[in-house]
């Protein structure tokens, strides 16, 4: 590959992604910030709290659960203070990232599941694929809630570390907690809460008071964006420019399907079908579809199968290019690497489970 070759990819693939990818983290964790900051969070809580509770993590860290399901990046994101500051331990957030997998599969029934994919496969076949993915994603999430509950203790996290832009700062008031929050009285910090906050009587104070939380919103996405950004650029640059050089290497990992889906017992064409799903899912789903059906090699249980199947191939490939550039620049390189492998071997064994279900 030459200089021009490598400046190509950098300036054609990696700072468009990368664009793409900071304008998604900017407007997420902005929004997620702005709802911690207007008190949103404190209604959202109580929808993670059963989750949270029984796997032992704070209530902080099920707002980032819940915040997932809205925008996966500005969940880690969040996710991602907690530890910093010390309020999760490794051990209780690879806990919270375990439990984050089906709130963040989620939103992609509503964005492409349910509008892109059930359309182009058909109802019966759209409803098995989208449901085996989601029963995969909820199982892993349940094995999330009961590793917490066994492994994680109070050692394992400490609520008073939250810093106050993700609701910590009501939680370390002096012998007054909740309460004083609720009744409007100064924390320990000396900062309003409760109605002071949001209901004065002075209504140009009210406005200030919505200006300085925008800005302290908004100063908290900047400090995410400076940490996140650099890493992605650096890393993304590094993925795609071993990717044009070595492309070899993909198709190996692609070739591999061959071999697995005549173990599986899967129809000849299945093969195709994996490796058109390692290069993309919706091409995929419309190689599959027409092959399905009294007339097709396929029935609707076996195409779900060989679509998981597909589904691992192709996670094999996103997780080089995407995941791994993805989560080193949310976690950095080491606990970034334990949040992959943790993250393939789940979906990896969960999608095996799905199909010996789906074939047996």
């Amino acid at each position: 590959m030459s200089d021009a070759s490598i400046v190509d990819v950098v300036l054609g693939q990696v700072l468009p992604r990368v664009a793409t990818v900071t304008v998604l983290i900017a407007v997420g964790v902005t929004l997620a910030n702005l709802a911690v900051a207007f008190g949103v969070v404190d209604r959202v809580r109580g929808l993670a709290e059963p989750l949270t509770a029984r796997a032992n993590l704070p209530a902080e860290a099920g707002v980032a659960v819940v915040t997932t399901a809205a925008s996966p990046t500005a969940g880690y994101g969040m996710l991602a203070t907690l530890r910093d500051s010390g309020t999760l331990d490794d051990r209780a957030t690879l806990v919270a990232v375990t439990i984050n997998t089906f709130f963040g599969f989620v939103q992609h029934i509503f964005t492409f599941y349910v509008p892109v994919l059930v359309p182009i496969l058909g109802l019966e076949v759209g409803l098995l694929y989208v449901g085996a993915r989601a029963a995969i994603s909820l199982a892993i999430t349940l094995v999330g809630v009961a590793g917490g509950a066994v492994l994680l203790g109070p050692e394992n996290v400490n609520p008073g570390a939250t810093p106050d832009d993700l609701g910590g700062g009501a939680e370390r008031a002096t012998d007054g907690g909740r309460e004083d929050a609720a009744t409007g009285t100064a924390d320990s910090d000396g900062d309003a809460s409760g109605e002071d906050a949001t209901a004065g009587d002075d209504g140009a104070e009210s406005d200030a008071t919505a200006r300085d939380r925008g800005r302290e919103a908004l100063a908290s996405t900047r400090s995410t964006l400076r940490r996140v950004v650099p890493r992605l650029l650096v890393v993304y640059s590094l993925v795609l420019v071993v990717v044009e050089r070595y492309p070899a290497a993909f198709d190996a990992i692609t070739g591999l399907a061959d071999p697995l889906t005549g173990l599986l017992g899967l129809p000849g064409a299945a093969a195709g079908v994996v490796g058109v799903f390692a290069v993309d899912t919706t091409s995929g789903a419309f190689f599959v579809a027409p092959l399905v059906g009294p007339d097709g090699p396929f029935t609707p249980r076996t195409a779900v199968a060989t679509m998981l199947v597909g589904g691992i191939v192709s996670f094999a490939v996103s997780t080089f290019k995407r995941s791994i550039p993805f989560q080193y620049g949310i976690w950095g390189a080491s606990f970034g690497s334990k949040v992959v492998a943790l993250n393939t071997a789940l979906k990896v064994v969960f999608i095996s489970i799905a199909l010996a279900v789906l074939l047996v």
